[in-house]
């Protein structure tokens, strides 16, 4: 068997081949930079080894992954050599990662017998635990922010399932995972490039995404995936010459939704007599084109209105939420809800406020609403605070009516890490696996453009949560 080898010391200075028969039963060499399947005979089945954002390897393999043939495992086992560590799998390939404890792999095969997704977790030797496995299978998505608190003499980590191993001795916390089944790994951002205020939605087999323009020429990209890591572009809903006669500039926060039989685009713009206001536009496609209904949907001569959102209650009545602009004045910033007619282009019955700005946390502003049902009740969330800075975080309030009363959690849900300062506006996605995702921005490291992330929601005890989050490193894909 032919085999493919990374080698590292204490730090890498090149790659390294290992000569030997290829699986197709004819002898080769993988060289620096090629994918490393045989060069016999392909075999039926393929495995795509995606490799952790810690893999050391040259500038001739910029990919993160490698495709082998056949059916390839591993046991989960990492080995700390020098400051680095490597991983063995079934094939003798002997990927290196930087740090200790460090490996991080997701297989994916076609293979017969291809397992549904699934986390492997290989605990360090310091893992306090009875019987002889020093790992644990376990159902879907499984992840670690490397975080370790010590607790008397031991150690503990927190895992996203909450699962909370402990291990002996200080700072002692270890794992390495492996991911089969879950399609690959990914690390934020999704979308680098400025992509502020992000709305996004499934659309029977692909994901719609678009942006705050601002007083670009054309108004609010729009892009598709079908994965939500890998992004296309798909035009504008506003192209230069389709742009509202009623708007003049600062087209800011835009979502597309499927109303009825067709798709309405929610989105705010500066109105020709100064006022922020929300328009719509419909198209028979998620892509457009986008026709404006020809007026602002909210507008108050007294007050901006922005970041509007649409969500359909469990009964189908259907709701737009807002919010004002109060900041922009000095006042609070409620967040309000009103009832829309059948094709979601007019509002009926009355506003009413469903949050503002009461916590500590939340500073001046509560804006950027997403609502969604689940499990018979309705979570608003919501961003607080300057967008402009670490104070900006993304919080949830529940009800169990679509207009409130709403109760507000007692913490934010996403707040600024090391690395990513600022997270906010978020779009809450369900995937056709079930689960659901954020979908927001967060400043670049050097806070020139807001990018996009996508990170795990997590429901516990009835409210959402997303551990460790936002990520820096590799994750499962969503």
């Amino acid at each position: 068997m032919k085999m493919h080898q990374r080698i590292a010391a204490l730090t890498l200075v090149g790659l390294a081949m290992v000569f030997g028969q290829g699986c197709g039963g004819e002898p080769g060499e993988v060289q620096s930079g090629e994918s490393p399947r045989s060069t016999g005979a392909a075999l039926a089945c393929t495995t795509r080894i995606t490799y952790g954002n810690a893999w050391i390897h040259g500038a001739g393999h910029p990919d993160m992954f490698d495709v082998a043939d056949g059916s390839v495992t591993w046991d989960g086992r990492c080995v700390n050599e020098g400051t680095n560590s490597y991983a063995v799998l079934s094939n003798g390939w002997k990927p290196y990662f930087t740090g200790n404890n460090a490996c991080v792999l997701a297989m994916d095969t076609n293979c017969a017998g291809a397992p549904a997704c699934t986390s492997r977790i290989t605990y360090g030797p310091a893992w306090i635990h009875s019987g002889t496995n020093t790992y644990d299978d376990v159902g879907g998505r499984v992840f670690w922010d490397r975080a370790c608190v010590n607790e008397s003499l031991n150690s503990y980590s927190l895992l996203s399932n909450d699962w909370k191993p402990y291990f002996t001795g200080s700072n002692a916390c270890a794992m390495s995972f492996m991911y089969s089944g879950c399609g690959g790994l990914y690390q934020n951002p999704v979308l680098n490039v400025d992509c502020a205020d992000p709305g996004v939605i499934f659309d029977g087999g692909r994901y719609i995404a678009t942006c705050t323009s601002g007083g670009a020429a054309d108004a609010f990209p729009i892009r598709t995936s079908t994965d939500l890591v890998n992004w296309s572009s798909a035009g504008f809903i506003f192209p230069s010459a389709r742009k509202p006669t009623w708007a003049s500039t600062d087209f800011w926060a835009p979502e597309i939704h499927l109303v009825g039989t067709q798709y309405v685009a929610y989105f705010t713009a500066r109105h020709t007599d100064g006022k922020l206001s929300i328009g719509a536009a419909t198209a028979t496609s998620a892509v457009g084109p986008f026709t404006d209904i020809g007026r602002p949907l909210v507008h108050d001569t007294t007050m901006g209105m922005i970041d509007a959102t649409f969500f359909t209650d469990t009964t189908g009545r259907k709701y737009l939420v807002w919010k004002a602009d109060g900041n922009a004045v000095g006042q609070k910033t409620p967040i309000y809800g009103q009832e829309l007619s059948a094709d979601g282009l007019s509002l009926i019955g009355s506003r009413v406020q469903l949050i503002t700005n009461d916590r500590t946390w939340e500073g001046g502003v509560v804006e950027a609403p997403w609502v969604v049902a689940r499990d018979g009740y309705y979570y608003l969330f919501y961003s607080g605070n300057a967008y402009y800075n670490s104070t900006y975080a993304i919080g949830v309030a529940r009800a169990t009516s679509p207009l409130g009363p709403y109760t507000k959690a007692s913490a934010p849900t996403l707040k600024s890490v090391t690395g990513w300062e600022g997270p906010g506006h978020g779009s809450v996605v369900n995937t056709p696996a079930g689960s659901s995702v954020m979908v927001y921005h967060a400043w670049n490291a050097g806070h020139t453009a807001r990018v996009m992330l996508v990170d795990a929601i997590i429901w516990r005890s009835g409210w959402p949560a997303m551990p460790e989050a936002p990520s820096v490193s590799s994750r499962p894909m969503p």
